[in-house]
């Protein structure tokens, strides 16, 4: 993938809409306020306890994290990822990650609407 990073971003968000019903693009819709209201990781904890759909959403999103932040988040996997979140990240690091994880779910939310739209 070549690009600009806000490219990347789209082409990595139309990928992982194709998938996307409804409910996805609902959770894609309300994942930027439960984050800034309660944080990274207890999100990505939340997601991955509720399963189903929300699990779809949060690995996207832990899939493209890992493309990005490769030097600390070596994996998408859950458990190996909230792990290397704790434990691997500096602060600036974290914070980058979370900036990250904003600027990737707006492109989410609209690549999700125009696809589900379209069907």
């Amino acid at each position: 993938m070549s690009g600009t990073l806000e490219q990347l971003r789209a082409q990595n968000a139309w990928e992982a809409s194709q998938k996307y019903a409804k409910e996805h693009l609902n959770i894609a819709k309300g994942l930027p306020a439960l984050i800034m209201n309660s944080g990274l990781m207890q999100v990505l904890a939340f997601a991955h306890a509720k399963g189903k759909e929300h699990e779809v959403v949060a690995t996207d999103l832990r899939c493209w994290l890992s493309s990005r932040f490769k030097h600390v988040l070596r994996d998408s996997d859950f458990a190996d990822f909230m792990q290397q979140l704790m434990r691997e990240t500096s602060p600036a690091d974290y914070q980058a990650i979370n900036a990250e994880a904003f600027a990737w779910l707006k492109w989410l939310r609209q690549m999700a609407a125009a696809r589900i739209r379209e069907n």
